[in-house]
Protein backbone atom coordinates (compact mmCIF):
# COMPACT_ATOMS: atom_id res chain seq x y z
CA UNK A 1 0.00 0.00 0.00
CA UNK A 2 3.01 2.40 0.49
CA UNK A 3 4.89 1.43 -2.18
CA UNK A 4 3.84 4.06 -4.52
CA UNK A 5 3.73 6.84 -2.34
CA UNK A 6 7.37 5.76 -1.28
CA UNK A 7 8.19 6.09 -4.86
CA UNK A 8 6.45 9.43 -5.65
CA UNK A 9 8.05 10.85 -2.40
CA UNK A 10 11.45 9.71 -3.75
CA UNK A 11 10.71 11.54 -7.72
CA UNK A 12 9.53 14.71 -6.07
CA UNK A 13 12.25 14.86 -3.85
CA UNK A 14 14.51 14.40 -6.37
CA UNK A 15 13.03 17.43 -8.58
CA UNK A 16 13.58 19.31 -5.68
CA UNK A 17 17.67 18.32 -5.29
CA UNK A 18 17.55 19.40 -9.17
CA UNK A 19 15.47 22.46 -8.54
CA UNK A 20 18.25 23.09 -5.79
CA UNK A 21 21.25 22.54 -7.49
CA UNK A 22 20.19 24.45 -10.60
CA UNK A 23 21.88 27.48 -12.06
CA UNK A 24 18.65 29.41 -12.10
CA UNK A 25 16.67 27.25 -9.08
CA UNK A 26 16.72 28.48 -5.65
CA UNK A 27 15.86 26.39 -2.03
CA UNK A 28 12.94 28.50 -1.64
CA UNK A 29 11.78 26.91 -5.36
CA UNK A 30 12.44 23.60 -4.25
CA UNK A 31 10.94 23.55 -1.37
CA UNK A 32 7.66 24.73 -2.94
CA UNK A 33 8.50 22.19 -5.60
CA UNK A 34 8.55 19.36 -2.52
CA UNK A 35 5.38 20.52 -0.78
CA UNK A 36 3.41 21.32 -3.97
CA UNK A 37 4.35 18.24 -5.39
CA UNK A 38 5.13 15.72 -3.34
CA UNK A 39 3.82 16.63 0.39
CA UNK A 40 0.10 18.09 -0.75
CA UNK A 41 -1.26 15.69 -3.52
CA UNK A 42 0.29 12.98 -1.23
CA UNK A 43 -1.82 14.31 1.83
CA UNK A 44 -4.99 14.14 -0.40
CA UNK A 45 -4.44 10.56 -1.99
CA UNK A 46 -3.63 8.86 1.40
CA UNK A 47 -6.64 10.61 3.56
CA UNK A 48 -9.00 8.78 0.30
CA UNK A 49 -6.92 5.57 0.63
CA UNK A 50 -7.62 5.73 4.37
CA UNK A 51 -11.09 6.24 4.08
CA UNK A 52 -12.40 2.27 4.35
CA UNK A 53 -10.61 2.07 7.27
CA UNK A 54 -11.68 5.00 8.60
CA UNK A 55 -15.20 4.02 8.32
CA UNK A 56 -14.84 0.17 9.19
CA UNK A 57 -12.84 1.68 12.71
CA UNK A 58 -16.22 3.63 13.28
CA UNK A 59 -18.42 1.39 13.01
CA UNK A 60 -17.03 -1.04 15.10
CA UNK A 61 -16.47 1.37 17.45
CA UNK A 62 -20.71 2.15 17.33
CA UNK A 63 -21.00 -1.38 17.73
CA UNK A 64 -18.69 -1.65 20.80
CA UNK A 65 -20.85 1.47 22.39
CA UNK A 66 -22.04 0.05 25.95
CA UNK A 67 -26.00 -0.24 25.88
CA UNK A 68 -28.27 1.62 28.63
CA UNK A 69 -28.46 -2.13 30.80
CA UNK A 70 -24.35 -1.71 31.06
CA UNK A 71 -22.87 -2.23 34.52
CA UNK A 72 -20.15 -0.53 33.70
CA UNK A 73 -19.01 2.30 35.98
CA UNK A 74 -19.81 5.56 33.39
CA UNK A 75 -22.23 4.21 31.73
CA UNK A 76 -25.20 6.15 32.73
CA UNK A 77 -27.51 7.76 29.91
CA UNK A 78 -27.50 10.85 31.59
CA UNK A 79 -23.31 10.68 31.58
CA UNK A 80 -23.06 10.62 27.48
CA UNK A 81 -19.42 10.86 27.69
CA UNK A 82 -18.80 8.38 30.27
CA UNK A 83 -16.42 10.22 32.09
CA UNK A 84 -18.06 10.03 35.27
CA UNK A 85 -17.51 13.89 36.22
CA UNK A 86 -20.61 15.89 38.30
CA UNK A 87 -22.97 16.89 35.37
CA UNK A 88 -23.64 20.85 35.41
CA UNK A 89 -26.90 22.38 37.37
CA UNK A 90 -29.96 21.03 34.66
CA UNK A 91 -31.66 24.55 35.47
CA UNK A 92 -31.18 27.39 34.70
CA UNK A 93 -30.44 29.71 37.69
CA UNK A 94 -33.45 32.93 38.32
CA UNK A 95 -32.46 36.04 37.32
CA UNK A 96 -33.65 39.22 39.06
CA UNK A 97 -35.83 41.47 37.65
CA UNK A 98 -34.16 45.38 37.16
Amino acid sequence: MYLIPIAWLYVVLMMAIAEATSTQGTLLGAFFTFLLYGVLPLSVVMYVMRTPGRRRARRALEQAEPTEGDSRPGSDARDPDGRGHATGDPVAPERKEP
